[in-house]
């Protein structure tokens, strides 16, 4: 018997990673983007892909670093990200 395991990931507050406001951490939660592990993994062209696709609005966000960004959210290096983030501007 094959029994189906799902897991359930509770959305994260992307908003802790400079450039993402509320609505773009709407868009990457319904992309499936839910963690900051998920959006550690993900390909900055693929982000782009989700904002592009959300409107002209999104266009001049620009996601390269955020995989970083979220990976040291993820390991809770909390510091290291404030220090990474005081030396971006907005979130470029």
């Amino acid at each position: 018997e094959i029994v189906e395991r799902r897991v359930v990931v509770e959305p994260q507050k992307l908003r802790k990673i400079e450039g993402i406001g509320p609505k773009i951490e709407g868009l990457l939660h319904d992309a499936g983007i839910k963690s900051f592990g998920q959006l550690a993994e993900a390909n900055p062209d693929k982000i782009k892909e989700i904002l592009l696709a959300a409107g002209n609005r999104y266009k001049m966000h620009d996601p390269t670093s955020w995989p970083k960004q979220a990976a040291l959210a993820a390991e809770d290096k909390w510091e290291e990200l404030k220090a990474l983030q005081d030396s971006l501007n907005g979130g470029k």
